[in-house]
């Protein structure tokens, strides 16, 4: 006799979210407190539409950004959303290159779909049990040290998986990135494809079972093929029906790719995966595993030459990745008269203008826009990166993003760096924050302080996406927020080179 099908699995089974579309408006007259719990919290987020505990009645959008690009008609349609929103609208930048616009009523949601299609953009499958934003390399195609130009193998992938064939009941959610430069953001994915060379031709190798959660944390592992790019987006539809199939439904907790790899062994796994990519049509070459990205990301922050001649990008450090509406209108202007209209999100949640004529670049510095997001942020600021916190999230137990920003600015007073610091902000152990992947991760906790229990973090240390890629690894156990900067001074200094500030000389004699 088969399993009774837990809460989720049979949510899913009963209907698709995606036929919600036309229900949209229906919905919404319904009202948010009379939608049916499974519908309100499982299915809605096949179209990206999140309801949030924490801010009751007001919804969160996540986009679908392929690579992180965005233009500016496109981010300036979306700030108007934000705008209607007034004190209740705000948008975050998000560690996979994307978008999510927050502070909607669910009766703006019909229209909001319905005006982004003719732009250009989706929200479709960007939650829950779906395929989620595809990631490349942010500096694709300006690159002038880019292998490779990941943008159209990251589209064509999104297309094929949201096609009227593709995953649409996934056990868990799936991460999938395609690198195409030295820079390692791409081990903590479910599939991962990084630039190889076999037999003289340029293509690339399988990365599988990068992920992490509250129970457990890992990198991906080589599964040994080798693919061309234009078979990118079919090997990636393979591995997705295999794990649709065949994945874990049971436990939640132990249903991500890893898992299942676990559960096969590594060589009965891959033969698996090519038995599906067969009956697609595919074949992959057998691979020793090796690639070409072997260091740390760029922050991208600061003024760069573009591979075009002439042409510059410019990367600002956007605070843990906030933006309001009048800060998004402002990029899109800046991103019209200074580029080509074109901007780039990335992983370490700051922005790209891309396309600046180096003759323009002085006039761009000047604008006040940037002395907020910053070209050149300190060496803690430009790549702090942070989940949402406990102000939207329920299972955050801090708030991750003004206590980040409160934290750094403090330390980047007291001192200074002899090179940026990655520091990774979570609010939770379920590790949205990705502090594995910090050379200083955080994580919010509970801790007792002077008889009564705190907030606090656990501080990881060690991580690092360069040639030899390693995971953070806990160090301190509960530290008080209150005490926070004045630990994370002591250990910037032990272990970073820092050092304290020189006081202001005293005036006179």
């Amino acid at each position: 006799m088969a399993a009774a099908l837990s809460k989720i699995e049979q949510a899913k089974a009963d209907f698709c979210g995606l036929e919600l579309v036309p229900r949209l408006g229906e919905l919404a007259s319904e009202g948010w407190e009379n939608i049916d719990e499974a519908t309100l919290t499982i299915r809605l987020k096949w179209l990206g539409i999140f309801f949030r505990p924490v801010t009751p009645g007001r919804f969160m959008v996540r986009l679908r950004l392929p690579n992180g690009v965005i233009n500016a008609d496109q981010l300036g349609a979306l700030a108007d959303v934000v705008d209607r929103c007034g004190e209740h609208g705000s948008a975050d930048i998000t560690t996979r290159q994307n978008l999510q616009l927050r502070g909607l009523l669910l009766e703006d949601m019909a229209p909001l779909m319905a005006a982004m299609e003719p732009l250009g953009l989706t929200s479709r499958q960007s939650g829950h049990d779906n395929p989620r934003n595809i990631t490349g390399n942010p500096f694709a195609g300006i690159d002038p040290e880019e292998i490779v130009d990941t943008r159209p193998f990251v589209e064509a992938i999104q297309e094929r998986l949201l096609a009227a064939d593709g995953p649409r009941n996934l056990p868990r959610k799936f991460n999938i990135a395609v690198g195409g430069a030295a820079d390692s953001f791409l081990l903590h994915n479910d599939l991962a494809f990084l630039p190889a060379d076999h037999n003289g031709e340029l293509g690339f190798t399988v990365m599988v079972g990068g992920f992490f959660s509250a129970q457990r944390n890992e990198l991906a592992i080589p599964l040994g093929l080798w693919l061309r790019g234009d078979q990118l987006p079919l090997f990636s539809l393979a591995i997705l029906r295999h794990f649709e199939r065949c994945g874990n439904r049971q436990a939640r907790n132990k249903s991500r790719l890893m898992y299942l790899v676990d559960e096969l062994g590594l060589e009965d796994y891959r033969v698996a995966v090519l038995q599906e990519f067969a009956a697609l049509g595919g074949e992959a070459e057998p691979h020793d595993g090796l690639h070409r990205v072997n260091r740390a990301p760029r922050s991208g922050v600061g003024v760069h030459s573009q591979k075009q001649q002439g042409l510059c990008w410019v990367g600002l450090g956007v605070p843990v990745g906030r933006l309001d509406g009048a800060s998004m209108l402002e990029l899109a202007r800046l991103a019209r008269a200074y580029g080509s209209g074109e901007l780039r999100f990335t992983e370490a949640q700051n922005v790209l203008l891309i396309d600046v004529p180096a003759e323009r670049v002085e006039a761009l510095l000047a604008e006040p826009l940037l002395q907020t997001f910053q070209p050149e942020p300190g060496a803690l600021m430009a790549e702090a990166v942070s989940c949402t916190g406990n102000r939207y999230c329920s299972f955050a137990l801090i708030p991750t993003k003004t206590t980040a920003q409160s934290v750094v600015g403090e330390l980047e007073r007291r001192l200074e760096l002899p090179h940026p610091v990655r520091s990774h902000w979570t609010g939770c152990p379920n590790a949205c924050g990705q502090p594995y992947m910090g050379e200083i991760g955080l994580m919010g906790a509970k801790a007792r302080h002077e008889g009564q229990m705190v907030e606090a973090v656990k501080i990881f240390l060690g991580g690092d996406m360069g040639a030899d890629p390693k995971l953070a690894e806990l160090h301190e156990k509960g530290v008080p927020l209150t005490q926070l900067a004045d630990v994370l001074e002591q250990l910037l200094i032990d272990r970073f080179g820092a050092r304290r500030r020189s006081s202001a000389p005293c005036q006179g004699g």
